[in-house]
């Protein structure tokens, strides 16, 4: 089949609780989609079932080239170096002409933005951030962790929230509504019941990540501990947008700020307004905005954005996801 025949971009968006495929045709229609598990190390065999999957589902023979570019955001490829690398496993296959892999942060940014620069902020389990110049600068945090800067995101709360908790049951630390949510949240009577079933792995770490509902239940009820941990959090978000603006030369523009990640997408007042307040105040022109696409839609995106696409593919694509994906 000549590579003009076929389907312009093979997307991926791959995290580490899921993993979205989708085939796209060159007018920006979604050709199909699936989805599968997330994986902590993605590489091209855990990534091959699910693409032998979408092409099945487009009723493509998978052995043959699936799409003229593979464009892939994936989580836990923080490097340069890994993005490379992955990129090089994926050309190893017959899947597509070229390919490019590019850690998830690009994914939302580019489902979040009109064009294809701006700045975006995940706040999810965990927090990172990504920022992409009108010239292609680029702005990145190594987002590894404690020793890498950070704070903040569900994992870094829920041990925040068990803290605070604990240490108003014990008596070291302030009173807070946290010390008889949580216990309720797992169905147990003590804060110390809690830390001994993380302790004995009856309490995952995913489960602990979820403790932020919690948490902005109390900053609703006026909770002092829980709205400073709230407040904190906008904070930090600001910091990584605040970062990203001043190193690409972008506070003085009317740059799209992409807010994004489970926890910024429950939209919580507090939260999102406390980093939108921070934006104003630092960028009078930024335009703080919310992805109404999934990521995979960015993924698809600047795969097209690669093919140099016409304004009506990248229009029709995000019509796709919002009316029939």
């Amino acid at each position: 089949m000549d590579l003009k025949e076929l389907p312009a971009v093979l997307a991926i968006d791959g995290g580490n609780s899921k993993t979205d495929i989708a085939l796209i045709a060159a007018d920006g229609t979604v050709l199909a989609t699936v989805r599968g598990p997330g994986s902590g190390a993605p590489n091209a065999d855990t990534l091959a079932p699910l693409v032998a999957e979408v092409a099945a589902a487009a009723g493509l023979d998978g052995s043959a080239p699936l799409a003229r570019h593979i464009s892939a955001c994936l989580a836990n490829v923080d490097l340069p170096e890994e993005e490379e690398a992955l990129s090089a496993q994926l050309a190893e296959r017959p899947w597509a002409e070229t390919s490019q892999v590019l850690n998830d942060t690009f994914a939302l940014l580019r489902s979040g933005t009109h064009r294809p620069w701006g700045v975006a902020v995940v706040c999810g389990a965990g927090v990172n951030c990504v920022g992409v110049g009108p010239d292609g600068r680029t702005a990145r945090f190594l987002a590894l962790g404690h020793h890498t800067g950070d704070w903040g995101g569900g994992r870094w709360l829920g041990d925040e929230i068990m803290y605070s908790a604990m240490r108003a049951e014990d008596g070291r630390g302030p009173q807070t509504l946290l010390r008889e949510r949580v216990p309720a949240y797992f169905g147990l009577k003590t804060v110390h019941d809690v830390a001994v079933a993380i302790h004995v792995g009856e309490v995952t770490d995913s489960q602990r990540t979820t403790l932020t509902r919690v948490l902005l239940e109390a900053a609703d009820l006026g909770d002092a501990v829980a709205t400073a941990l709230v407040e904190r959090q906008a904070e930090e978000v600001f910091l990584m947008a605040r970062s990203a603006l001043e190193r690409l030369d972008l506070a003085g523009t009317d740059v799209e700020v992409v807010l994004g990640g489970g926890i910024l997408a429950t939209r919580h007042p507090l939260l999102t307004q406390g980093v939108e307040a921070r934006l104003k105040q630092y960028a009078p022109a930024a335009v703080p905005c919310y992805a109404d696409v999934p990521p995979v839609a960015g993924a698809a995106l600047l795969g097209l954005d690669h093919l140099g696409a016409p304004g009506a593919a990248l229009a029709r694509l995000r019509e796709c996801y919002r009316t029939e994906w």
